[in-house]
């Protein structure tokens, strides 16, 4: 069993959850203010075949999922369809930039990126933190951080 975080730890992690969160939240939305340039009208540029459900997905995952990773709930989860819209988005957008403008003018463009990759790599690690809504429904004796895939894993040593 892991020993508690320390406050100064918990805040850290804290703010680990809140860049990615408030980024996903609010793209998430804009895709939907936005269609023609950040939404629909994105996904014609880019080449995607039916634009209209990818970024209606990829809104509706992004709006649910920062808004979990605000909350500090199944942030672990959460982390996982994030990480896979930035990857689509490397390959469809920056890997492009890349072949095309190089290595430099990329990065530029990626830094963001890659930023919330990294976060998104500590929340999977980390899990939620001790300042989460987790903490708040499972207790300092509860796990160590609640997932989807944790909760059918302990199902099953129930079952047992």
């Amino acid at each position: 069993m892991n020993a508690p975080l320390l406050p100064r730890s918990a805040a850290a992690l804290l703010l680990v959850r809140l860049a990615p969160g408030i980024i996903f939240l609010t793209e998430g939305i804009q895709k939907f203010l936005f269609p023609s340039t950040l939404g629909t009208g994105r996904f014609v540029t880019i080449g995607f075949s039916h634009p209209g459900f990818w970024a209606t997905l990829t809104g509706v995952t992004e709006i649910v999922c920062g808004s979990l990773l605000l909350m500090g709930l199944f942030a672990r989860s959460a982390a996982i369809p994030l990480l896979v819209i930035m990857g689509v988005a490397f390959f469809t957008t920056k890997w492009p930039e890349l072949l095309a403008k190089g290595y430099w003018v990329m990065m530029h463009d990626y830094r963001t990126d890659l930023a919330m990759m990294l976060n998104l790599v500590a929340i999977l690690l980390a899990g939620s933190g001790t300042w989460s809504l987790e903490e708040r429904l499972l207790g300092k004796g509860g796990r160590q951080s609640l997932s989807f895939i944790g909760l059918i894993v302990d199902l099953l040593k129930i079952n047992r």
